[in-house]
């Protein structure tokens, strides 16, 4: 009797860990077969420490087919093309059709088998739907290894111009308003501006945060909310207080149409439109599917019925249109199975999540709807009591802080704090509540116990990070 076959689509976070697991607990029960484009793995998440110079692409990647060879799981480095889960013709067996990525093979049609299918390829990076967006138009990305090798080298060339004397401006974040990986440009930013103070050039140095979030400190969620020392802290007030102490702008509620050279538009949710300059752009782009395309017995094609329109698998969410009141944590995946073939699995960025989860708020003229996410209802309350204001365009000081009220461009107001940092930034802390928590429950001077350590790229000695001054309160 042969052994069932698990074919896993792709070798990233989610397609490497369920191919090591899987033969971890089946052994030799089962044959595990792992079909990705690159023969490499890159731990994506550490690909923001290349993007300043910090690592180097191979410190965040590895062979895979010497690994796979010692675990016994067969590999292919082919990109799959098209499912057939009910076979094709007489033979009922599933198989995938895949493209070799091989050296001298490449574009060789392969067809394997399998009776159970994980899709895990994770997400196509859509560069094109923002026009100059992307490593080939305007702007850098850190979304692989050799994209953030070259977010390193152009930041080496800025930091050269700014020890010539010239000033560089650095814009970070989102560049379309559909993105969804806010939390990879917040920790961008925040190694850029730790970077630069390490190379001694902070001071030639202005840095914006671009995003489609609602406020800062949404990621794209709604906000969290952070309990410690017995306060509860929005995610929003933390944010913005560390944005604030470090110099760093930010520009929220804003979809980028276009760039051009050193020249982003935008559009807000407001439906106003404006535009920043930069020297520098490290923007991240949409996601949405690979592509994958499936067919049934006949060859009809049945890709409408395994994915949704975006291109990822519907699995067990629900996917029924309903208000995002409505919305509940059942409607979340459980197994990630496929509801139409019991043998077909989705994981990470490659299943379709439930749409009810996210909201579109409408610009107030009721043309369309901006495409970035929304606000929780807390904050959506708030915004509408006017406790809400962008943060743009704005240069207050803050290090001898004074309390300031300071008016939005919708008229409504917000507490701040301005005084006199070296640092060029948005100083404003925004707060919902009446009192800062946050502060309250340091009353004194907030210090590190202990220095921040870096180690430099030839792997010497550490020294310490030239951190900022304290905010006195």
């Amino acid at each position: 009797m042969s052994r069932p076959r698990v074919v896993i689509l792709g070798a990233g976070v989610a397609g490497h860990t369920s191919a090591a697991f899987l033969k971890k607990w089946l052994g030799k029960e089962a044959e595990v077969i792992v079909i990705s484009p690159r023969p490499d793995y890159n731990w994506i998440p550490s690909n923001i420490w290349v993007g300043v110079g910090l690592l180097r692409p191979d410190q965040v990647t590895f062979s895979l087919p010497p690994v796979y060879q010692r675990k016994d799981i067969t590999f292919h480095q082919a990109k799959a093309t098209v499912l057939h889960p009910e076979g094709q013709g007489d033979d009922h067996t599933p198989f995938v059709e895949a493209e070799s990525t091989l050296e001298g093979r490449a574009g060789e049609v392969i067809r394997i088998p399998y009776d159970y299918l994980i899709n895990a390829t994770g997400p196509k990076l859509a560069f094109e739907a923002t026009p100059g967006l992307g490593p080939k138009g305007h702007s850098l990305s850190v979304c692989t290894a050799p994209h953030a090798l070259e977010a390193s080298m152009a930041l080496d060339e800025s930091v050269a111009r700014m020890r010539k004397g010239e000033r560089q401006r650095f814009l970070v974040g989102t560049g379309h308003g559909t993105c969804t990986c806010q939390g990879a440009a917040f920790e961008y930013i925040v190694n850029l501006e730790f970077e630069l103070r390490a190379r001694g050039v902070r001071d030639k140095a202005d840095i914006t945060y671009l995003s489609n979030e609602f406020e800062l400190g949404d990621f794209g969620m709604g906000g969290i909310h952070i309990r410690r020392g017995g306060y509860v802290t929005p995610s929003n007030i933390f944010t913005e207080s560390l944005f604030a102490e470090r110099g760093l702008r930010w520009v929220t509620q804003a979809h980028v149409k276009g760039l051009e050279p050193g020249c982003a538009s935008l559009e807000f949710l407001s439906g106003e439109e404006g535009e920043e300059r930069f020297d520098l752009a490290m923007l991240l782009p949409p996601f949405k599917g690979v592509g994958l395309k499936a067919m049934d017995r006949q060859g009809t094609n049945i890709t409408d019925r395994l994915f949704a329109p975006s291109g990822f698998m519907k699995v067990d969410a629900d996917y029924q249109a309903k208000p995002f009141e409505s919305w509940r944590a059942a409607d979340w995946p459980h197994t990630y199975q496929s509801p139409a073939y019991r043998n077909l699995f989705a994981a990470g960025i490659a299943f379709a999540p439930s749409p009810s989860c996210f909201q579109t708020p409408t610009k107030p003229q009721g043309h369309g709807h901006h495409p970035g996410p929304a606000p929780d209802r807390h904050a959506q309350r708030h915004h509408r009591q006017g406790c809400g204001a962008e943060h743009r365009g704005h240069d207050p000081r803050c290090r001898e802080a004074n309390s300031d009220r300071v008016h939005g461009r919708d008229g409504s107001r917000m507490c701040g704090l301005s005084g006199s940092q070296p640092l060029p930034g948005d100083g404003r802390f925004h707060h919902r509540f009446p009192d800062h928590p946050r502060f309250r429950a340091v009353p004194r001077i907030r210090t590190r116990h202990e220095p921040h350590l870096r180690r430099d790229r030839s792997g010497g000695a550490l020294d310490q990070d030239p951190a900022p001054p304290p905010v006195y309160l």
